[in-house]
């Protein structure tokens, strides 16, 4: 009977060291995951919505829905109503020193004009809502010389690098948008969806 589980014991353990044979073994110099054990990240049609309907019901129009850490970054999701625009605000050019930003345009048509030539260029206060929380240190300007102007609607995809600025000059009669943000150097705090559930559930402090 020895002999028999001594026997067996061995055919065992001779399957398990072919088997382990067969599994390519990890090279330590291989690239390893930027972002290691991290789980995904799902955002709802439903949570985007909500953030749509708060800025119709409360007159907003930037608001970050979540903030997320991806390892060597930080990307955030934001959601962006834009009213009707018949010529643009003064100093309204915008620019991001750290962070860049890809739009996804929903709805709406509007005239957005990029160039990194931005015409007096005055710095963004450091204690504004949008650069503690959304895009990071920055600057305004009156105009964007030579910029190039797109006509965007819904469908299109805008990517603008940071420290290239961006100025809506027209809007029909209004634009939203899925804003991505790119942080890697990580000046915008997370914000995850417990966080995000508690900002819907209450009126937006004012200047939000």
């Amino acid at each position: 009977m020895k002999r028999l589980v001594w026997g067996f014991s061995a055919l065992l353990w001779l399957a398990v060291g072919a088997h382990a044979a067969e599994q390519p073994k990890i090279n330590p110099t291989d690239p390893q995951p930027t972002c290691p054990m991290c789980p995904g990240t799902y955002v709802p049609a439903s949570e985007i919505d909500a953030y749509a309907q708060k800025a119709l019901d409360e007159k907003l129009l930037d608001q970050q829905v979540r903030d997320i850490d991806i390892g060597k970054a930080h990307i955030g999701i934001g959601r962006v109503h834009r009213g009707r625009l018949e010529k643009p605000a003064p100093d309204s050019v915008a620019e991001h020193d750290q962070i860049s930003e890809v739009y996804h345009v929903l709805s709406g048509a509007a005239t957005l004009v990029l160039g990194p030539d931005i015409v007096n260029r005055q710095r963004r206060p450091a204690s504004m809502r949008t650069v503690v929380e959304f895009n990071g240190p920055g600057n305004n300007g009156s105009e964007v010389r030579d910029g190039v102007a797109y006509e965007i609607k819904a469908g299109d995809v805008v990517v603008i690098p940071a420290g290239t600025g961006h100025w809506f000059t027209r809007i029909d009669d209004h634009i939203d948008y899925i804003m991505v943000r790119i942080d890697p150097d990580k000046v915008t705090p997370l914000k995850g969806e417990a966080q995000s559930k508690d900002y819907l559930s209450k009126p937006a402090k004012k200047g939000e």
